[in-house]
């Protein structure tokens, strides 16, 4: 998959055959504003302090269409959240701490032997290049396991 990240997004939209409207703007600027993963919820809650006539599914639609033409990405967290962030310009992934929630990225280079293997053996093309591994980190793995 690739991303659009070098892309300007007005020129990337207008590439597209569609219009950057004012709401589209404040909700790419809430996704960038960020730095990072967010909900839609927390998009949401940014547009708002803008401006209060953008309503959720305005929200909804244009995180849709900002994911279908690459200029964000998503991916699914503990108990199925989905999150946004801006497309990088190469593939990443992220390691989360299901104790402490840290979440640590780690580069496609390290992951795509497992896609190349998941291909030879299954014949399955893996088109995704942000997904989210869940376990313990480091330190959270050294901590006293509690009593059953």
């Amino acid at each position: 998959m690739q991303s659009n990240f070098t892309t300007e997004p007005r020129a990337l939209i207008r590439r597209k055959g569609y219009r950057l409207t004012p709401q589209r703007q404040m909700i790419l600027d809430a996704v960038r504003e960020a730095q990072g993963h967010c909900t839609p919820d927390e998009v949401f809650a940014r547009v708002q302090r803008k401006s209060s006539a953008v309503n959720r599914a305005t929200v909804y639609r244009t995180l849709d269409f900002l994911l279908r033409i690459g200029l964000v990405t998503t991916a699914h967290v503990q108990n199925n959240q989905v999150i946004y962030e801006m497309a990088g310009q190469s593939p990443h992934h992220h390691l989360v701490c299901q104790h402490c929630q840290k979440v640590t990225q780690i580069s496609h280079e390290l992951v795509q032997p497992l896609f190349d293997r998941i291909e030879q053996e299954q014949g399955f093309e893996v088109h995704t290049d942000h997904f989210m591994i869940f376990g313990l980190c480091a330190h959270c793995r050294q901590l006293p396991k509690p009593a059953d």
